[in-house]
């Protein structure tokens, strides 16, 4: 069996080859071009614009396939890529992820408790973009229970909905689907507009604690 190792990242590197041929399937990012033991923001994405993001970020082979490692010690950190989906044609958004290190006391529902081990960002743009556009994160929080959809308290732009809480499946694999063209509707009541960007992230600022997770394949699909 330790001769046939090799296959492994060979055979996940031609299954995420395969998905992104595939007609329906977009794939947001599969890590699969980036260097192993490449640091900070990846090739293709760009870094937030507020506070004093540490960027503790590493491609790492893990599980067998390459993946974001991300880490944080009292800071927030986020990471963005462009993107065009037209939901109504692939609303499914399916994505990998793995938390560590949960940051402690961390509650979305409340301003001064507002981290994540791992969050997933949507984004809707709408002129002004810095006031107005409309962003759904999908998260793994400490405390706030599964299932919970709330504001932000920090900004009206962000929306959270809390896929995964608690340690229960804590530094385990979690595969996750979720149709952001309902999600939209059920939010904000109304038709969205198209989606114009995708950001993954994690912070432990506001409780002044520690974050750690992994990020997987993210990728849009047909229902």
């Amino acid at each position: 069996m330790k001769a046939l190792g090799w296959l492994l990242p060979a055979l996940v590197l031609a299954v995420a080859a395969s998905l992104s041929a595939q007609p329906g399937v977009l794939v947001v990012e599969d890590w699969s071009k980036h260097q192993v033991g490449a640091r900070g923001i990846p090739e293709g994405w760009k870094g937030q614009t507020w506070g004093s993001p540490a960027y503790d970020l590493t491609v790492v082979e893990e599980s067998p396939a390459k993946v974001l490692h991300l880490k944080s010690r009292n800071d927030g950190s986020t990471i963005s890529k462009d993107v065009q989906v037209k939901l109504k044609d692939t609303p499914i958004l399916e994505w990998r992820w793995k938390a560590v290190v949960l940051p402690a006391g961390a509650d979305s529902r409340k301003q001064a408790t507002d981290d994540q081990a791992a969050q997933l960002y949507v984004t809707f743009p709408r002129f002004p973009e810095a006031l107005r556009s409309r962003i759904i994160g999908y998260v793994w929080d400490t405390t706030a229970p599964e299932g919970t959809i709330v504001g932000s308290e920090k900004t009206s732009r962000v929306t959270y909905v809390v896929v995964r809480s608690g340690t229960k499946d804590l530094n385990r694999w979690m595969s996750e689907s979720r149709n952001v063209y309902e999600d939209y509707k059920r939010i904000y009541r109304e038709e969205p507009g198209e989606l114009g960007g995708v950001s993954v992230g994690i912070d432990s600022n506001d409780t002044g604690s520690s974050a750690e997770s992994f990020m997987g394949a993210i990728l849009f699909r047909k229902p």
